[in-house]
């Protein structure tokens, strides 16, 4: 599909740009730029630049058009897609022109994740983004069918520092040497289930298999609905597959990594994954004239920036955390996944940011890696879909889950002027209450929701 194709119809709510009825863009449905989501804040489209790599003046025109036909915001997901908020249906249509004349390509079909380091990963086993293009000449009509479900995953793992092993996936290919791939579905680099291993040829031919049987599913069937007689009729020898599974965390998103050839990778994460457009223009700015040549999208929702020099590295760390980004591993923002909230979305009850900002700073018991905070401005949940210590906003307040989603029952339920109050009391239960080594997620989940309530109603 050319991007120029996609037209905004004239009435939002009614059909989306190709004139289908609403329905084929449920919430659920990956927000494309041909098919963009209604949210509180406007439409909203989720794209994924080929390979996730742009040159510095293709993600500064980007910007520039987010600013002008959207809300001016722009959010990294978790996966490292890129969202741009606050459209209009009359301004989809020339937000795609931009992409276009900055010739930058959005690939159809499902996105096919690789890891923001392929190509220049002295450590990488094979090259991820030579196998994602031999997916997609090959399957160009079967990604594009109807019938696959619209969120369906791809992973495609060439190993190396970075690599994709905490992704779940629908699909995962990862390269096993450089001549040998791993085909697995339904899960991460742990949990998936080997299907086929073998050379280039094989795999694509296994990932062809996979995809015919997830379109006889519909566009509610993935690879976890696939029936196992199925798929063991497709892959007689899959119980056979030998291989070592992997969950290990590889080298952290943000900081300075050096490159073979003296170059240095800068890793920054915009602050809970959201930019706005100036800041991001103003750090793209810098790092063009600091000798930046690419930048890469990167799961956990932050970028690299590709090329620059060891002594360029310092003002650009200055100049990154001016701008609202992260540039040293480890920060507590890193362990919150927050919407965008009141005052970017109508949808959102509370300020999650403004909250999150003062949680790190009077609740640190909660901020030791082992649990997401999800501050989700309403019940949609829409920046962390896995079970994670969550707050809903609702008209009554907020709405305390231990383990859950955003949509699940509270466990507690708080009132809105007393939310700091409630978290100082989690935060001192887990303090109080922690065995010696033990994790904060553990001593949650031994507290259950018991010993929370109780600690949460002493005064």
């Amino acid at each position: 599909m050319s991007i120029k194709a996609a037209k905004a119809s004239d009435r939002t709510g009614e059909a989306d740009l190709h004139g289908r009825p609403t329905a084929m863009r449920r919430r659920g449905a990956c927000p494309a730029l041909a098919a963009p989501m209604p949210t509180g804040d406007g439409l909203l489209v989720r794209l994924r630049p080929a390979g996730g790599a742009l040159t510095p003046s293709q993600f500064a025109s980007l910007a520039r058009s987010a600013a002008a036909h959207g809300n001016g915001i722009l959010e990294i997901t978790a996966r490292g897609n890129l969202q741009i908020r606050g459209l209009r249906a009359e301004t989809v249509g020339q937000l795609a022109a931009d992409i276009d004349a900055a010739g930058i390509t959005v690939p159809d079909g499902p996105a096919i994740e690789t890891s923001p380091m392929h190509g220049i990963d002295p450590e990488e086993r094979s090259d991820p983004a030579a196998m994602e293009m031999a997916l997609r000449s090959t399957f160009h009509d079967l990604l594009a069918s109807p019938r696959l479900a619209p969120k369906l995953s791809l992973v495609v793992d060439g190993g190396g520092a970075f690599g994709l092993s905490a992704l779940s996936a629908d699909i995962r290919i990862v390269a096993q040497s450089p001549a040998d791939w791993l085909v697995a579905i339904n899960g991460d680099g742990e949990t998936a289930m080997p299907v086929a291993i073998g050379p280039t040829e094989a795999a694509i031919s296994a990932v062809g298999e996979i995809l015919s049987l997830l379109t006889t599913l519909g566009q509610g069937g993935r690879a976890r609905d696939i029936d196992p007689a199925l798929l063991r009729a497709r892959f007689p020898a899959m119980d056979d597959i030998q291989f070592i599974s992997s969950r290990a965390a590889g080298m952290p998103l943000a900081g300075s990594h050096r490159l073979e050839d003296g170059k240095i990778i800068l890793g920054v994460r915009p602050e809970f994954g959201q930019m706005r457009a100036s800041d991001l223009i103003a750090l793209l700015d810098l790092a063009t004239n600091r000798g930046a040549t690419a930048v890469r999208l990167a799961p956990g929702r932050g970028l690299f920036f590709i090329g620059l020099s060891a002594d360029t590295v310092p003002a650009m760390q200055i100049a990154a955390a001016r701008h609202g980004f992260s540039t040293q591993p480890g920060e507590n923002t890193e362990h919150v996944a927050a919407c965008a909230g009141a005052g970017a979305c109508g949808s959102a009850f509370y300020e999650t940011r403004t909250l999150a900002r003062r949680l790190i700073a009077a609740a640190p018991a909660l901020f030791d890696g082992s649990l997401t905070l999800h501050l989700s401005g309403c019940a949609k949940g829409c920046a962390h879909a896995r079970p994670a210590l969550t707050l809903t906003g609702s008209a009554e307040g907020y709405g305390l889950i231990l383990n859950g989603l955003a949509a699940d029952q509270p466990d507690e339920r708080i009132a809105g002027g007393r939310i700091d109050f409630a978290i100082e009391r989690l935060a001192r239960a887990i303090e109080d209450n922690k065995d010696a080594g033990e994790s904060t997620a553990a001593c949650l989940t031994r507290l259950g929701v018991t010993g929370v309530s109780k600690a949460l109603r002493q005064e």
